[in-house]
């Protein structure tokens, strides 16, 4: 099969290449699914678990990419919930090969079946970005109606539909960005918009909950904001700087079945719609993983070519 594979480390994402690699095995509980779609992260390239097993052993050459979209194609022994032929997506596992590739295992439990009236391609875009929005402001944050919630990087994967989210639950919402952000988050329904670049985050009013997946200066600075009793919460690095009389949540995205179901459900009624900036083939994951500006939203790699019959 094809993949996208890293070889060095120092490399950076000039050290991705399309190269051959043969097809993946399914372990006990395991699914091979044929991917469609993938999402990645910038940011994966650093992680420990791109290039060791969970046994600390390297094991390059490692295919990136966490986020997959497809159809099962094999079960492996023991697998149960999910069928061949099905169409499905969610989390590939962290210290295994990944989603950049015609062909992934995945263990089943990572993944949700998808409604066959929805995009492969959005669906890949779905699960990072979906399921850390949820967890962050609902499992950790306990975001509820009438609450005031800031979103920073609310243009971005996660906080655009973080956005979405918090006004849905009927939360008050904040959105912090660049300049040329304001139009992108106040159109996903935030009722402010802060700009990094020109407006003092200082101030700004209180809020319940903070939700950042920034981190560094933008984070230290956002603790002051956070009111008695109100919740910080981010996705990016354990915080140094902690809210007075308040809570500090560091974490990391977990799959979760249940939650993949409900936003693909979601999807469906046209409740939430990730934000895609733009789609590749996978020969061109290589430029994609290069570092530029940010761009709203995601960029997310078709597998199966568009027009294809297994599509």
């Amino acid at each position: 099969m094809q993949a996208i594979t890293v070889h060095d480390r120092a490399a950076g994402a000039s050290g991705l290449a399309l190269a051959e690699l043969p097809y993946p095995h399914a372990a006990e509980n395991d699914v091979v699914v044929r991917v469609h779609a993938a999402g990645f992260t910038r940011g994966e390239l650093s992680w420990p678990a791109t290039w060791t097993d969970r046994a600390g052993r390297d094991r390059t050459p490692s295919v990136p990419g966490h986020e997959l979209s497809g159809v099962v194609a094999e079960l492996g022994y023991g697998t149960t919930g999910l069928t061949v032929g099905q169409r499905v997506f969610g989390l590939a596992d962290w210290t295994r090969d990944g989603s950049l590739a015609e062909y992934a295992a995945v263990e089943a439990r990572n993944l949700a079946p998808l409604p066959a009236d929805i995009d492969h391609t959005v669906a890949a875009a779905l699960p990072i970005s979906g399921l850390t929005a949820w967890q962050g402001l609902f499992d950790h944050g306990r975001l509820t109606t009438g609450q005031t919630v800031l979103i920073h990087g609310a243009a971005g994967g996660v906080g655009s539909v973080a956005v979405q989210l918090a006004r849905e639950v009927g939360a008050r919402v904040i959105a912090t960005g660049r300049s040329a952000d304001r139009a992108t988050a106040l159109g996903l329904g935030a009722d402010v918009f802060v700009d990094l670049e020109r407006d003092r985050l200082e101030d700004t009013e209180e809020v319940d909950v903070l939700f950042d997946v920034i981190g560094g200066e933008i984070l230290d600075r956002s603790a002051a904001l956070v009111r008695p009793g109100g919740t910080l919460v981010t996705a990016a690095a354990p915080p140094t700087v902690r809210p007075e009389n308040g809570r500090a949540v560091f974490f990391v995205v977990e799959p979760d079945r249940l939650v993949l179901a409900d936003l693909a459900r979601r999807v469906r009624e046209g409740r939430l719609k990730p934000t895609i900036n733009e789609v590749r083939p996978l020969a061109e994951a290589p430029v994609a993983f290069a570092p530029g500006r940010p761009r709203p939203g995601r960029t997310i790699i078709r597998v199966v070519p568009e027009g294809d019959p297994a599509r």
